[in-house]
């Protein structure tokens, strides 16, 4: 790929509500959208608790942002965040972001940025309130991006993992995508669309189910889909109940 037509794509962490442990693969990821040139990690860097984070720094090139706890109780942190990802907006160098923090607060900053048209990839926990889940393009959880990773270098792919989850609520989202995309005469979709469709109903990523592809997660629900590769080249999915 030319250089000149690589996305540019800023990162920002909210070191307070953000685990160390998340951002090789969560740099992975973001890889998809285009070059992480911007990569800032907000917090109190005097504070202990992120001395793992300041660890780091150099290796993933993470530009410390120091943020004073100038009020107790109140988080200098986002809004400082909050702030540059606006900055950054607003100067039209960026193509999209990376929002690494599980707190709420950003929600309103996300679906700003949406606005403008630009991707919004947010990174935490499962415990992150929908809200803010669902206001970014995807939502990806970093311990299973973690989990996912683990597995992967231990070579613990015969059976993907153990912490793959496939319920019946995803089920009905694939469903629903499959019944919304253009279908052959046999009943068949193409993958991508499905995908694209089910991702633009909710901030669904096959990531957040232990697994690295969505063919690879049509295929652990076999007895729902059916998945073939057709003449063009492309995988196609049927749901079959």
């Amino acid at each position: 790929m030319p250089e000149a037509s690589l996305n540019n794509i800023a990162l920002l962490i909210d070191a307070d509500n953000a685990s160390h442990h998340g951002i090789d693969p969560v740099l992975t990821v973001l890889a998809e959208l285009g070059q992480v040139n911007i990569r800032r990690a907000y917090g109190n860097w005097a504070k202990p608790a992120l001395a793992n984070w300041n660890k780091i720094t150099h290796r993933f090139g993470l530009q410390p942002m120091q943020q004073f706890d100038l009020t107790r109780g109140k988080n200098a942190t986002d809004m400082a965040m909050t702030i540059d990802a606006i900055d950054l907006l607003n100067a039209g160098k960026v193509d999209g972001f990376g929002i690494m923090s599980s707190d709420s607060d950003f929600t309103p900053l996300v679906t700003r940025l949406r606005q403008d048209g630009l991707l919004v990839y947010g990174f935490g926990s499962a415990k992150a309130p929908e809200a803010f889940r669902t206001a970014c393009t995807r939502f990806i959880d970093v311990d299973q991006l973690i989990r996912t990773a683990s597995s992967d270098d231990s070579s613990n792919t015969k059976n993907g993992g153990n912490d793959r989850k496939i319920d019946d609520e995803l089920i009905e989202l694939l469903g629903g995508a499959w019944k919304a995309a253009s279908r052959d005469d046999d009943g068949f979709a193409r993958l991508h669309e499905v995908g694209q469709i089910a991702g633009n109903r909710s901030s669904f990523d096959v990531r957040n189910h232990g697994f690295k592809r969505l063919s690879d997660l049509v295929r652990a629900a076999s007895d729902n889909f059916a998945l073939e590769r057709q003449d063009d080249g492309q995988l196609y999915v049927k749901r079959l109940r």
